[in-house]
């Protein structure tokens, strides 16, 4: 199964710098995400970007800019579905903490859906950006995307979705923090704290 880093484009929060260049723990978040998957499925993960400097980033890394550019995160889950031959194992940029336990439960369930989410307490009950999504996505993407919703669930109802069911994701920690995502200098620094916390 292929695996792919959703690095989305710069982030205004930051002074409009990457921000999974930025650091907790001493390390790129960016490096801790590739770290976690290469650990997770014994491969280098895809970098989906946009960004003229994402070359510069690592130069271990195969980058990807979006195959519809300006169609947000939904149009980065696209990209890493079209990208891939396969099924495909996606994780946002900037998200520290997801440990590769959590993928590989991911990677194991994955094979009856067409798409496989953990479940979580954010807003949607699911989180978007960490799961494994399969080849019949593409075309449902596509057609949300026509629609012009760019949700990241707007082709659910069109897929076999699958979920990691709350009580299996908490076996590797609190959703809160499995799912925590850097999205300005004020995110980085309660990153650094959780770091701190959990070791």
């Amino acid at each position: 199964m292929r695996s792919a880093v959703l690095a989305g484009g710069t982030a205004s929060r930051f002074a409009g710098g990457a921000k999974g260049l930025e650091r907790v723990g001493g390390t790129r978040i960016l490096d801790r995400v590739v770290e976690t998957i290469r650990s997770a499925t014994g491969q280098l993960p895809l970098l989906i970007a946009n960004a003229d400097a994402a070359r510069t980033w690592r130069d271990d890394l195969e980058v990807v800019p979006d195959a519809l550019p300006g169609t947000g995160v939904l149009g980065g889950i696209y990209t890493a579905v079209t990208a891939a031959p396969g099924p495909v194992l996606v994780l946002a940029w900037d998200m520290p903490f997801v440990p590769a336990a959590l993928l590989e439960a991911l990677v194991h369930g994955a094979d009856p859906y067409d798409a496989y989410l953990p479940e979580s307490g954010g807003r949607r009950g699911i989180e978007p950006l960490c799961g494994v999504y399969g080849p019949p996505c593409a075309r449902a993407i596509r057609d949300a995307l026509a629609r012009e919703d760019y949700r990241a669930i707007a082709f659910h109802d069109h897929v076999r979705v699958g979920t990691l069911r709350s009580n299996a994701v908490r076996r590797f920690g609190a959703p809160d923090y499995l799912f925590f995502n850097v999205n300005s200098a004020e995110d980085l620094s309660r990153a650094e704290g959780m770091w701190r916390d959990h070791g």
